[in-house]
């Protein structure tokens, strides 16, 4: 595995981190699978890991607790989420006031059973929530995951360490803003560097119940992106690579990025993709990434 600085906050962290949300984070999981996953991670060099106070209807949190539970965590980033909760029924609510963020940290202390969290997030706030007050609020916890056009306000803010994008081969116009917060130290973590899956078709991948799930959400929520994804097909034909590490490689290729965020509800998906750390991709395989973009956003 290997380390990137994450942006000015002095911390380093595992270049592929462990997203603890979705799937994953459901009682219909079993749980020893779960934690399974997080253990096999840390065994392979996995420092961050990165989940959410509203993730899996508020169960994620808790589940990253009791993997981490007897764990020595001194050397751990763990990232999560405030802004957005778990209100019943499948309902997810916000709340950005300050008190509401500082009362979602020190919930998020107890479920992940650790004195100090690594990294607080933002979930979706508003440029107009990022007030004075909240400032204020965020020095004394510290950071935060952004839309683009908030990102774009709150990157010269010096109380901003850290943003999350979605990032990866679907989404290439999220480079010049990564470039922009590296040059400002801000450390960019990329979510969702394997475009959901979308560069496969959807019946490819359905083998388990975590499968339909996902393929359902894709439809649901995700139909522009499925249609673009087809035309990275090439990606899962490579001969020295899967898919996977292809679209990882592609993401830790732009050295704005701190480290890429990932889930797997398997343990070889979970190696595959870790075996992506320090992969180069060949400059063949980047000109026709290049290539795909660029038709797909003339399509």
């Amino acid at each position: 595995m290997r380390y990137r600085p994450l942006g000015r906050t002095g911390l380093t962290v595992s270049e592929l981190g462990f997203g603890c949300a979705s799937w994953w984070g459901k009682p219909r999981f079993p749980e020893a699978t779960a934690l399974g996953l997080v253990h096999e991670a840390l065994d392979r060099g996995v420092t961050l890991f990165d989940t959410g106070a509203s993730y899996s209807a508020g169960e994620a949190e808790p589940r990253l607790g009791r993997a981490l539970k007897g764990r020595d965590t001194s050397k751990l980033v763990l990232a999560t989420k405030a802004g957005t909760y778990h209100a019943g029924g499948g309902r997810i609510a916000r709340d950005m006031s300050p008190a509401a963020i500082v009362a979602s940290a020190e919930r998020s202390l107890r479920n992940l059973g650790v004195e100090a969290l690594g990294l607080l997030q933002l979930h979706g706030p508003s440029q107009a929530e990022i007030n004075d007050e909240m400032l204020r609020a965020l020095e004394d916890l510290k950071t935060h995951r952004l839309d683009q056009a908030v990102i774009d306000h709150v990157l010269g803010l010096l109380a901003i360490d850290v943003v999350m994008v979605d990032y990866n081969v679907l989404r290439p116009e999220r480079e010049p803003l990564i470039a922009r917060a590296a040059t400002m130290g801000v450390g960019v973590l990329a979510g969702m560097p394997l475009a959901m899956g979308h560069t496969r078709p959807l019946l490819s991948r359905l083998r388990g119940p975590q499968d339909v799930w996902y393929a359902a959400r894709a439809l649901a929520r995700h139909r522009d992106e499925l249609k673009r994804g087809a035309a990275f097909g090439f990606l899962h034909r490579l001969p020295d690579m899967t898919g996977s590490q292809a679209a990882i490689g592609y993401v830790l290729a732009n050295p704005g990025v701190s480290a890429a965020v990932f889930g797997a509800t398997r343990p070889a998906h979970l190696r595959e993709n870790l075996a992506a750390s320090g992969l180069t991709l060949p400059d063949g395989v980047m000109a026709r990434i290049r290539g795909a973009q660029a038709r797909a956003g003339k399509a």
